[in-house]
């Protein structure tokens, strides 16, 4: 079977005008994850990302840490979801679950924990860019798009984001949806998660590892947005 190494984005700039780009620590994570995998000699037969910024610029990052470069296989069902639209969308309806001002960030994923859960339900009624099920399909509809293209190369290289990691997730595992809200905050910046497939099936070996921020000269390397 072929292997798949499925990594989240590097720390992105939670709260700037702008979330689509690495802050400075999401590059430096990055040239880490790429560091790791070099000293292991872990290489890549084929890149994968999805279309935004802070993928390729992850992507990027891996590489320079690698020491070598891969042109990028770009599929947009590895995309984020719209989450500022979701969370748009629970706020109008559900005014009441609006952090007050100046609450911590934890007060944000509680949030968005709502927010994914109305969605999932279909009770939000606002006007979003995608329902669930099609934010399901379109991630299942990539995997089975790599299992098609790249069973038999060696190593795949997949930079995407932590809902379409969590989305992934049911779908190899099978499981039911509330796992995609479950894990989908759990998801750590330039984690690996990690595993086998062919053309007929996709195996978990191992979730959301970070091994390369993981030590003691790299305190405040582990993140979550």
């Amino acid at each position: 079977m072929a292997e798949f190494y499925l990594v989240r984005h590097g720390q992105a700039s939670f709260g700037a005008a702008n979330y689509d780009q690495l802050s400075p620590l999401g590059h430096q994570q990055a040239e880490w994850l790429g560091e790791y995998f070099a000293e292991r000699d872990i290489t890549f037969d084929t890149l994968m990302t999805g279309a935004l910024v802070r993928h390729r610029e992850t992507a990027e990052g891996i590489c320079r840490g690698m020491g070598m470069s891969l042109a990028a296989d770009v599929q947009p069902g590895l995309d984020e979801f719209d989450f500022h639209a979701v969370v748009g969308a629970c706020l109008s309806q559900f005014p009441d679950t609006r952090p007050i001002e100046g609450a911590p960030r934890s007060a944000f994923y509680r949030l968005l924990k709502i927010a994914m859960r109305h969605w999932r339900e279909q009770v939000l009624t606002g006007e979003l860019p995608e329902t669930w099920q099609q934010f399901s399909d379109r991630v299942a509809a990539t995997l089975r798009y790599l299992q098609q293209q790249y069973a038999g190369q060696q190593r795949v290289l997949i930079v995407t984001s932590g809902g379409a990691i969590a989305m992934a997730m049911k779908h190899i595992l099978d499981t039911a949806d509330e796992t995609v809200v479950e894990l989908n905050l759990q998801t750590r910046n330039a984690g690996i998660t990690q595993g086998f497939f062919n053309d007929r099936a996709l195996r978990l070996a191992a979730f959301n590892q970070v091994p390369h921020l993981d030590r003691p000269d790299r305190p405040g390397a582990i993140t979550f947005s």
